[in-house]
């Protein structure tokens, strides 16, 4: 039997509960019936595959592993879908219709640096370098074991940040910080800041889950000359926040320890 039509004969067996949606209130499906609970927002996955027996089989993986997932059978359909909200990760096909994986790629990684994970048929290495070379987070040639694509989605999600490009790119989820361009992208749209706010923020992040105190800061973004108030400090994290308010609170923010100071937490 081959690896495709072991793939459409597979059964889920109906008392498992598969989220169905992401959002504040979910959809599972247990014994066949709908039911509807409260529970975290899922992370998205979008599986970029034209086979559609192939597409299924991963998006129930996804489900019963706790994703929610969205499906898109070409290139461009894949870049509609990332640009009305980026998903936590693709699983991006190279072979498909209208524009083939290596230019989503290309154009994704031109505003974000949501993780990619390649799925192909192509195994050479060439073609491995160029995944890799292009931005691509991980790279798995077919056929593949389900299981595997699900460790692989796992691995790189719990990968707290990654450094590119000379060691001065990285990334936080879906937050992106170019520490040589000044550039701060959160769901592949750039994010604006005060020159010192951004300062602050370039500092924090590059010291991830390190508490700093004002004074601290003071010192080391304002520099040792500074004399005004130390609650510039406060007020410089604020609009941080703000600008970051859409950042998924799981993957990462600026925290206050009371009585200590701030930190920028990201998940390990």
């Amino acid at each position: 039997m081959s690896k495709l039509k072991k793939w459409k004969n597979l059964i889920i067996s109906p008392r498992s509960c598969i989220p169905a949606i992401a959002g504040p209130t979910a959809c599972c499906y247990n014994g066949g019936i709908r039911h509807e609970r409260s529970c975290p927002i899922l992370k998205t996955i979008l599986v970029v595959e034209d086979e559609p027996a192939i597409a299924r089989v991963l998006a129930a993986y996804l489900r019963k592993a706790g994703f929610g997932v969205k499906l898109a059978a070409d290139g461009r359909q894949a870049l509609e879908l990332f640009s009305q909200e980026p998903p936590a990760l693709l699983l991006l096909d190279v072979m498909l219709p209208h524009i083939d994986g290596w230019e989503v790629l290309r154009r994704i990684r031109e505003t974000s640096s949501c993780p990619i994970i390649m799925l192909t048929a192509r195994d050479g290495i060439d073609d491995r370098l160029t995944g890799l070379n292009g931005g691509a987070d991980d790279y798995m040639p077919k056929p593949f074991i389900p299981e595997e694509v699900i460790a692989r989605v796992q691995a790189v999600l719990r990968r707290p940040s990654q450094w590119t490009d000379g060691a001065r790119q990285r990334r936080f989820g879906r937050l992106g910080i170019d520490f040589l361009a000044h550039r701060v992208t959160l769901n592949g749209a750039e994010v604006t800041f005060m020159p010192r706010d951004l300062a602050v923020l370039l500092y924090l992040a590059e010291h991830p889950n390190r508490t700093f105190t004002r004074e601290q800061l003071i010192e080391n973004v304002w520099g040792t000359d500074y004399e005004g108030s130390d609650r510039a400090v406060d007020l410089s994290i604020k609009r941080i926040r703000q600008a970051l308010s859409h950042w998924p609170v799981e993957e990462g923010e600026i925290r206050t320890l009371r009585g200590t100071g701030y930190q920028f937490w990201i998940e390990n």
